[in-house]
């Protein structure tokens, strides 16, 4: 009998080592070499797959044939408009997100519509009642299976872990789309680990990706997030894939947010919006209607002011709410959700030095409404606007919109695709849109019913804002 051979795998990038050391060379991380068994069978796969290699052929890259596979339609606009269009023939994506956020739910609910296309529906966490219950729950207004057979996909559920027994059903089954949920409950028999661990999911990673590319059949991997936020696994199963989506939002709000981090068939950029309902996830066509809803209804109060975002390609009306109190304690308090805290210290430091307003003293609580996280620099000048208002306790109208970067010399500096900007506040009924001056070389905005003011300096925003 063969003598196992001991491998030491960094759990942050996937870094093999004959020994165990403190510190993985590759990624630098402190305490991530982990320990397993590489046995004779995988020796073994290893061995086999150079036969495979010598049989490929080299091609001349001028006779590669360059048309484009039609992508698959998913039926839902915003999960199309991430994956950059549909899903592409032959790719492997991985959907990450936190426990029940509705990563499950949201892949069931898109392939039960996908009519005429047949499903392996692989399942190593749940049982085949548990998913029944889950798309009854899906489908309850659409009706019932029966009366819906044609209007439904062919979904096959299988509950298995062993992946060698999962490519067995594949070729009995013949699907068009295979779903794994999850990829950290397979386990491959080459591999003398538990599931779960660094070499199972790289090794199951690698069969599966092979056979997407050899088959053609697109696959959509479910996966699980470690506490700081990151795919759970080796850093290589993220470089293997091609498209990574990100399933963010917190459950106690109803919003879920779908973004791309890795692409390759498309941006990186966009985002969609959904909203958790009793019967799924519904797609939320036009946010900016939803998140500005509540505010036209209400009040005017300080503090609140309006965004004119953009996120990928679609504009977003975001809600930014501030809060300026004096300290209770010596230090004072910085706290900002859906924003970054470091880029809400440097903006009061500009509205400090540069406005003149102190606030050595007050605290600043920053949130953006609805749970969403924007990293668009265009925010700045609401941001301050809002900061401003809680502080003076003078509200601001709410048919008042932004869109401008607060520079450190507190210039309102240019910012991108400001006609689109503008035709979203006028498409949602706004009065005024306060933009960069800088951004109105050439632009006509004479066929937009809401009022452009241009500015220069943060103070004259503030000034032009507040004197209606």
């Amino acid at each position: 009998m063969a003598k196992e051979k001991i491998v030491y795998v960094c759990s942050s990038c996937g870094y093999d080592s004959p020994k165990w050391v403190g510190r993985c060379p590759s990624c630098g991380e402190w305490n991530t070499m982990k320990e397993f068994n590489q046995g004779t069978k995988a020796a073994a796969s290893m061995a086999g797959g150079l036969d495979s290699r010598i049989k490929s052929v080299p091609v001349a890259m001028s006779k590669i044939p360059t048309d484009e596979s039609p992508r698959i339609n998913m039926g839902d606009g915003e999960l199309n408009r991430v994956l950059g269009g549909g899903l592409v023939p032959g790719s492997m994506t991985l959907l990450g997100g936190e426990p029940g956020i509705g990563k499950s739910t949201l892949v069931l609910q898109t392939v039960l519509r996908l009519k005429g296309m047949r499903v392996l529906y692989v399942s190593g966490e749940e049982s085949a009642q548990q998913l029944k219950l889950r798309a009854d729950r899906i489908l309850c207004d659409d009706g019932d299976w029966k009366g819906n057979s044609q209007e439904i996909a062919d979904v096959q559920v299988v509950c298995e872990a062993a992946i060698e027994t999962v490519f067995e059903h594949v070729k009995v089954v013949r699907p068009d789309i295979v779903i794994i949920d999850s990829i950290q409950t397979m386990a491959t028999e080459t591999v003398d680990s538990s599931p779960g661990s660094v070499s199972q999911i790289r090794e199951c990673a690698a069969m599966v990706l092979k056979f997407a590319k050899e088959t053609g059949t697109p696959v959509i991997l479910i996966g699980h997030i470690t506490k700081d936020g990151a795919i759970a696994g080796p850093k290589i199963l993220e470089h293997m894939v091609d498209t990574v989506l990100q399933f963010e939002g917190d459950r106690q709000h109803m919003y879920r947010i779908v973004r791309a981090i890795k692409n390759r068939f498309g941006s990186t950029a966009e985002l969609g919006i959904y909203e958790m309902v009793h019967d799924g996830l519904r797609p939320v066509e036009n946010p900016s209607e939803l998140l500005l809803s509540d505010v036209q209804a209400g009040d005017n109060l300080s503090g609140v002011t309006v965004a004119c975002s953009i996120e990928g390609v679609r504009p977003l009306m975001i809600e930014t709410q501030a809060l300026v109190s004096t300290a209770a304690y010596g230090t004072p308090q910085r706290s900002a959700t859906g924003f970054d805290i470091r880029r809400l210290n440097m903006l009061l430091a500009v509205l400090e030095k540069r406005v003149g307003f102190k606030l050595p003293q007050r605290d600043v609580y920053l949130n953006i409404a609805g749970g969403i996280k924007v990293t668009d620099p265009a925010i700045d000048l609401s941001v301050i606007a809002a900061v401003l208002s809680s502080n003076v306790d003078t509200a601001i109208a709410r048919d008042v919109c932004f869109a401008g970067e607060v520079g450190l010399s507190g210039e309102v500096r240019p910012v991108s695709r400001i006609l689109q900007r503008i035709a979203e506040a006028d498409k949602l009924g706004f009065r005024k849109i306060i933009v960069p001056k800088a951004n109105m070389n050439g632009v006509d905005t004479k066929k937009f019913g809401v009022e452009v003011v241009p500015v220069r300096k943060v103070e004259e925003a503030l000034r032009k804002s507040l004197n209606e």
